[in-house]
Order: structure tokens, then C-alpha cells, then sequence
């Protein structure tokens, strides 16, 4: 049979595999997350396993690397608490020392410095002392964009 697959790959760059000739499915179903899914939106599949080799050799040399990904994991995670969000959102239209961050977001100052810290990690704000104050402000063009490209996104769909 794997001289057979191996002819048959020889011939075509695109393939017609039936489930049952492998002992591991094709494709891994998804594992529970915590976002739930839509259950009226069914995600469309294929009827058959078709697979396109030149497709596939592209795809993975464009596919982000397992460390990179887990990377932007992190990033995303971080970008995953409604807190730092409100953060953020307030740092988009201004520079501000922790005191007025906890005025305007309704939170403790000591909330605030944990959730700065979290996003300082992140490269996501960055600060300047000045005197006593700390005033925080966005880290770059990159977060700012990436903030507005988000809540641009989310816009839409209203």
C-alpha cells in the first residue's frame, strides 16, 4: 500500500485519500475552548479527502512556527481581560499617570499597576517618570493600530 501511495504521489499533485487508509484521521477535530461556538453555524467540510500537494508543500513553508505562535498566544491572552482592554482603549486617546488610568477605568491603583505591569510585559505600553508621577502611554504605532483595527473590526458587525 505505501508503494502504491508513493506511485500515486509520484503522478499527481493532487491526490484522492479515503479516511481508511490511514490509521489517524486526517484532520484533528477541534478541542473545547472557551469561546463557544455558534451551534446553528456548522463549519463546512469536505465530502472527500482531496489533498493538494503543492498546496500543502506552500503551506507549510508560509505557516507560523509552533514558537512564534505560541508567542502571539500570549500576546493575545493578554489582550484577553476586559481590564486591560479599558486600558488600553483610555491610553489611545492619551498619555496618563496611574491615578487618573484608576479614575477613568473605576478601578484601584493597585489594580491598575498589576494590569500595567501585565501589559509592560507585553511590550504593549510604556512609561516616563516625571517628578513623583509615572505617565503611561501606548508603546508604539503597532499597538495603536492594532487597537483601532480591533474595535474597527468589531464596528462592522453592529
Amino acid at each position: 500500500m505505501i508503494l502504491v501511495l508513493w506511485l500515486k504521489l509520484k503522478a499527481s499533485s493532487a491526490i484522492l485519500f479515503s479516511p481508511s487508509m490511514f490509521s489517524v484521521p486526517l484532520m484533528n477535530k477541534p478541542r473545547s475552548s472557551k469561546a463557544k461556538a455558534d451551534p446553528s453555524v456548522e463549519a463546512p467540510s469536505c465530502d472527500a479527502y482531496l489533498v493538494n500537494l503543492e498546496n500543502v508543500r506552500q503551506g507549510q513553508t508560509e505557516i507560523v512556527s509552533i514558537e512564534k505562535a505560541q508567542q502571539m498566544a500570549e500576546f493575545f491572552g493578554t489582550l484577553a481581560d476586559p481590564s486591560r482592554l479599558r486600558l488600553l482603549s483610555a491610553l489611545a486617546k492619551q498619555e496618563l499617570c496611574v491615578c487618573d488610568l484608576a479614575a477613568v477605568a473605576k478601578m484601584g491603583e493597585s489594580a491598575v499597576s498589576h494590569q500595567l505591569r501585565v501589559l509592560r510585559s507585553q511590550r504593549l505600553v510604556q512609561y516616563r517618570r516625571e517628578g513623583r508621577n509615572i505617565y503611561y502611554s501606548l508603546a508604539d504605532s503597532h499597538v495603536m493600530n492594532l487597537y483601532g483595527e480591533v474595535a474597527a473590526h468589531l464596528e462592522e458587525n453592529d
